[in-house]
């Protein structure tokens, strides 16, 4: 018996020390989890920019729609759409967006295009419609996903790669956007750039300013 006792505490050892691996693991899925939501959570409802509008006239009155789709189905997905606040039967950009977590410290909104735009113009109050679609339909747009930090409770910071968005909108070359997520708002800087590195479109001040209207 007493030959065995030092193997019984190497094993009890080995187990405790294995369940407490197990335990911060779990922890750690539950953060990611928690801080995944919290940025889904965020980035929907209804936006726009008529405050800075009012200030600075160099900025439009923008309205900004982002709810989710395939709420049943696993991942986290918006459907997004942007025109003038006067002009909102007309969008001018429909992008169906993918959340994820890109690593222990970084989160990635992916881009996709729809196959015909104008189908889907005002799906943002009903978003059940896309259920009759999946992600088989949309086509990604590589290179222009928008990595994320966490920068603070409901705080989120991120951008494009330089020079990876391929944009060939009024003369560009390639875009690049710049986001901060807040639980009030959120600012988007997108720019067109030609070949040599010239802005050629977007604002040129600073970011678009979209308040949450719910």
């Amino acid at each position: 018996m007493k030959r065995l006792l030092p193997f019984l505490v190497l094993i009890i050892s080995f187990l405790s020390c294995k369940n407490d691996v197990k335990t911060d693991t779990t922890k750690e899925t539950i953060k990611e989890d928690t801080e995944l939501k919290e940025l889904f959570t965020l980035m929907q409802g209804s936006f726009n920019s008529e405050v800075q509008s009012q200030v600075d006239s160099s900025y439009y009155n923008i309205s900004l729609h982002m709810y989710p789709i395939w709420e049943d189905k696993e991942g986290h997905f918006l459907y997004v759409e942007q025109a003038l606040n006067r002009m909102q039967d007309r969008p001018y950009r429909q992008r169906i967006y993918e959340v994820t977590r890109a690593s222990d410290s970084t989160f990635s909104s992916a881009v996709y295009k729809l196959d015909v735009d104008s189908l889907w113009i005002g799906k943002w109050k009903t978003p059940k419609a896309f259920d009759s679609i999946s992600l088989k339909d949309i086509a990604l747009k590589e290179g222009c996903e928008v990595i994320l930090k966490r920068l603070a409770p409901n705080h989120y910071m991120g951008k494009t790669g330089d020079e990876t968005c391929v944009s060939t909108m009024r003369g560009a070359s390639y875009a690049r956007s710049e986001v901060e997520i807040l639980e009030d708002k959120i600012m988007s800087w997108d720019r067109g750039f030609d070949a040599e590195g010239n802005y050629v479109w977007g604002a040129e001040k600073g970011p678009y300013i979209f308040n949450k209207l719910d």
